[in-house]
C-alpha cells in the first residue's frame, strides 16, 4: 500500500489539472481592451471595429477600442507592452508600428519581432499612387518621367512621418532615384484635401481613404501596388503592369498580445479572428472598402511574426537611406 502522503500528493495533483483546464477553455471572462494606434473615425478604424464586433460575439464579451494616436502609433504601442499577459490587452499593430518604426525611431522602447505574441493578420490594403486631377501625366510611365525631369517642381504630400503614405512614397522615390519636396500634414484627410483642391502634386495612400475621390475623378490614380488590379478598382492599372514592378507594397494590420501571453489565450483570439474573417457579411463590407482578407494559413500566428521580420528587414535600408 502507498503512503497516505503519496496517495494525498496525486490527489492534489489531480485537483489541479482538473482545476486548470476549465480555467483555461474560461477566456475571456471579462471585456477585452484592444488599443489601437490611430485615431477613431478613419477607414481604418472602420475596419476594426467591423472585424473586433464578430470577435466579441465568438468570444461572448465585449472587445472595447481605446484610439491613442501619436508618434506613428508607437507611444501606444509602446504602453501596450507594459501590460498583463494575460489576453485582457490587446494592441493593434501595422506596418509602421511593426515594420517601419525601427528604422525611423532610433529611440524605439520594444522591437516588434521580439516583445509581442502575435495573435494574427486581419487584412492587407493595397496601395495607389495618386496625383492631382490636372497632373500632366495619365499613366505610370508618364508620371515617372515627370517626376525625374521636375523634381525640383514637384510637390509630394503625406500624412506625416510614420504615417503609411510618408513611409510608401519614400519606398516609390527611393526606387525611381527622385528627391522631391515633401510636405507632411496632419493626418490622411489635410493632406488628401490639398491634393483634391490642387495645392500638391501627388502621394500614396491606401485604397480605402482615396477610392470615393478616383471614382468620382477628384484624383488621378496612376498605379495600385499590388501583383494584380484590385477588385475594388478594376480600371487601375497595377505597377507591374505599368512598368514599375518593384513597387508593391501593401498596408496591414494585425493582432498582437503582449510577450508571454499563454497560447490557449492566443488560441482563442485566433479562434475568433478567423471566424470574423469567414463571416460572409463581415467579409463583404471589407471587400467593399479595399481591403484584402488573408487566407488561412496567413491569418496563423506564425504566419504573421515571420511577416514582421520580413518587414523590418525590408523598410530598414529604404528609410536609412532615402531619409525622412
Amino acid at each position: 500500500m502507498k503512503p497516505i502522503s503519496t496517495v494525498r500528493s496525486g490527489i492534489a495533483a489531480l485537483a489541479f489539472v482538473a482545476g486548470a483546464i476549465p480555467a483555461a477553455a474560461a477566456f475571456p471572462e471579462r471585456a477585452i481592451t484592444l488599443i489601437v494606434p490611430f485615431a477613431a473615425g478613419g477607414p481604418g478604424d472602420t475596419v476594426v471595429r467591423l472585424i473586433g464586433t464578430h470577435m466579441a460575439k465568438t468570444l461572448g464579451q465585449p472587445i472595447v477600442m481605446e484610439n491613442a494616436p501619436g508618434a506613428g502609433g508607437t507611444s501606444a504601442i509602446s504602453r501596450a507592452t507594459q501590460a498583463g499577459a494575460d489576453g485582457y490587452t490587446i494592441m493593434l499593430g501595422n506596418m509602421g508600428t511593426h515594420g517601419a518604426a525601427p528604422a525611423q525611431y532610433p529611440n524605439l522602447k520594444y522591437d516588434p519581432a521580439e516583445d509581442f505574441t502575435p495573435i494574427g493578420l486581419m487584412v492587407t490594403t493595397p496601395i495607389v499612387i495618386i496625383a492631382r486631377k490636372t497632373f500632366p501625366a495619365n499613366n505610370l510611365r508618364e508620371f515617372i518621367d515627370y517626376v525625374r525631369r521636375n523634381q525640383d517642381k514637384v510637390v509630394e504630400a503625406h500624412a506625416g512621418v510614420g504615417s503609411v503614405s510618408h513611409t510608401t512614397c519614400t519606398l516609390l522615390q527611393w526606387i525611381i532615384g527622385t528627391k522631391t519636396a515633401r510636405v507632411a500634414y496632419r493626418g490622411t484627410g489635410p493632406s488628401i484635401n490639398d491634393l483634391v483642391s490642387e495645392h500638391v502634386d501627388f502621394g500614396c495612400d491606401q485604397i480605402v481613404n482615396v477610392a470615393p475621390h478616383i471614382q468620382a475623378g477628384t484624383l488621378k490614380a496612376l498605379g495600385i501596388a499590388t501583383a494584380k488590379r484590385s477588385a475594388a478598382m478594376k480600371d487601375v492599372p497595377t505597377t507591374r503592369e505599368g512598368g514599375l514592378p518593384e513597387f508593391e507594397v501593401s498596408a496591414w494590420i494585425a493582432l498582437f498580445a503582449p510577450k508571454g501571453t499563454p497560447q490557449h489565450v492566443v488560441g482563442r483570439l485566433n479562434e475568433a479572428l478567423v471566424k470574423a474573417l469567414d463571416d460572409e457579411g463581415t467579409r463583404a463590407r471589407l471587400l467593399d472598402l479595399g481591403s484584402e482578407i488573408p487566407d488561412r494559413a496567413g491569418r496563423a500566428p506564425d504566419a504573421l511574426q515571420e511577416l514582421v521580420v520580413r518587414e523590418v528587414a525590408r523598410w530598414r535600408p529604404v528609410l536609412k537611406t532615402a531619409g525622412q
